[in-house]
């Protein structure tokens, strides 16, 4: 049986407009890529209920049957109790809007509509990388896992995995000994924690800083068609993906497959032609669908990572003069953050969002800034 992996807490209100993003999820025949269609057109969930039938059949592929179970749509109650159950435990919904959603996502064709989130680490980190293996691992594994993981984390990276058995289990143990931040993506509800041997490592990662994060709601069982669902976030939400010991089968494949297909970089630890738990890896460097890897050099090299943080004392104590006010503000709020999105970069810098779109793109220009995938900007 599942374990729970909350504690309780006070339960704080919250805007109602979550409550229309849980029901929204809920209604009948609206799936993720509908979702994104009707927030793109009408910016919030509230709005999407608020609408008339006839405007939501006019919208492109949405039309009449869509359009009816939206506004016939009578499950509230289950809404409210989803709604009551995130305030309870403090759990951060995160909507398709919402400039704290893991921005790469939205760049993938079918990104979740709504996640639930326990964890500090921002979901929006300058550099993102997710280490998938088999739950079978070997000594080898294991090693080779623990070796990457321990040489990425002089590099300001997050780590992301599936929080199962094996070498996703070994990735995040190793980024908690490292202090690497480290976020579990689960197949499940947030009421539990699958397996339940993992829930004393997931509680360990939230404390850390890192977070579990799910599309699924509460009462949500760990079933087995909900893991190829949550691979695609996995494989959706990072800059890179590394295979490490798989079978020609199994939910890494579906992982690499995934990323591949959202062009992401993909990597492949190579193992012996006559191991089975390397021959999806060896696979996958062979049909030129993942680059073989060898060492956390190569990966940061292909991604432009090596080398780009010079000096910033230096840097900034030469250039500093030279800067206006407003881009001033842009650069005293990156280093205080280390990197954000555009939009939050937008917000913590108090100026209008013409004023520091001008100052970021000169800032680029001067290469004091740099962006990076997903909108994310970070000093050079």
């Amino acid at each position: 049986m599942p374990v729970s992996l909350l504690n309780n807490h006070t339960v704080t209100l919250m805007n109602d407009d979550v409550l229309y993003q849980v029901a929204l999820t809920m209604v009948p025949q609206i799936g993720h890529v509908h979702a994104s269609i009707l927030v793109k057109h009408f910016e919030s969930a509230v709005s999407i209920f608020a609408a008339k039938k006839r405007e939501l059949e006019c919208i492109p592929g949405i039309g009449a049957v869509r359009a009816t179970a939206i506004k016939k749509f009578d499950g509230f109650d289950k809404a409210r109790a989803e709604l009551a159950f995130i305030e309870k435990y403090k759990i951060t919904p995160l909507f398709l809007s919402d400039i704290n959603y893991p921005q790469r996502l939205l760049q993938c064709y079918d990104p979740p509509t709504l996640l639930f989130y326990r964890g500090k680490a921002s979901l929006n980190a300058g550099r993102i990388v997710a280490i998938v293996g088999t739950r079978n691992k070997t000594e080898y594994g294991k090693q080779q896992t623990e070796k990457l993981v321990e040489e990425l984390a002089k590099h300001g990276i997050m780590v992301v995995s599936g929080l199962a058995l094996g070498i996703d289990a070994i990735a995040h143990k190793a980024s908690v000994k490292n202090k690497v931040p480290t976020i579990g993506v689960v197949a499940h509800g947030l009421d539990s924690m699958y397996p339940p041997d993992h829930t004393a490592l997931a509680k360990e990662m939230v404390r850390e800083g890192g977070g579990i994060l799910t599309e699924f709601r509460r009462e949500t069982k760990p079933d087995k068609h909900n893991f190829p669902i949550r691979n695609r976030i996995v494989a959706g939400m990072c800059d890179a993906l590394v295979v490490i010991e798989t079978d020609i089968k199994g939910g890494s494949m579906i992982t690499a497959e995934l990323a591949y297909g959202y062009n992401k970089d993909v990597f492949a630890i190579p193992g012996k032609n006559t191991d089975r738990k390397s021959a999806g890896c060896n696979h996958l460097i062979k049909q030129n669908k993942a680059m073989l890897l060898t060492d956390a050099h190569h990966l940061l090299d292909t991604l432009g990572w090596v080398n780009t943080k010079p000096d910033k004392k230096k840097k900034q104590k030469e250039l500093f003069i030279q800067l206006t006010e407003q881009e001033e503000k842009i650069v005293k709020v990156l280093q205080e953050k280390g990197s954000l999105h555009i939009d939050e970069l937008h917000i913590k810098s108090g100026l209008n969002s013409s004023a520091a779109a001008a100052a970021i793109l000169n800032l680029e220009l001067q290469q004091i800034i740099c962006s990076l995938p997903g909108k994310i900007y970070q000093l050079l």
